[in-house]
């Protein structure tokens, strides 16, 4: 079974500083794509940030000044710093890898961190 396990979450002050990682297991192949999308209460999912095997690297205009997205030795793991966090930034953190597969891809999903930015 293909497990994303995800970690890093929690409360953290404005302007403080969270790292959230996911590492993906028991997929056929390596992840072509890695990454982190969010949803806040009463909002859509968004994207935030990903990494592409291979080096490519993307991460929404919302947070691109404050966020950064890391891929350790082209692996299946990735690494979300967050930084200069404000309260707009409190949502459930969710990973996401892309896995080629013989016909199109195959899609996964974690469970989602939850990530909460309050004095």
């Amino acid at each position: 079974q293909v497990q994303l396990v995800e970690s890093g979450g929690g409360l953290v002050q404005p302007g403080g500083s969270l790292k959230l990682s996911c590492a993906a297991s028991g997929l056929t192949f390596s992840a072509y794509t890695m990454g982190w999308y969010r949803q806040a209460p009463g909002k859509k999912r968004e994207f935030v940030a990903d990494a592409t095997k291979g080096g490519g690297l993307n991460i929404a205009d919302s947070v691109k000044a404050r966020f950064t997205i890391s891929r350790p030795n082209d692996g299946d793991v990735v690494v979300l710093q967050m930084n200069n966090l404000t309260p707009e930034d409190t949502a459930v953190y969710y990973c996401k890898a892309e896995e080629v597969a013989s016909v199109g891809w195959n899609d996964y999903w974690g469970q989602g961190t939850q990530v909460t930015v309050s004095s």
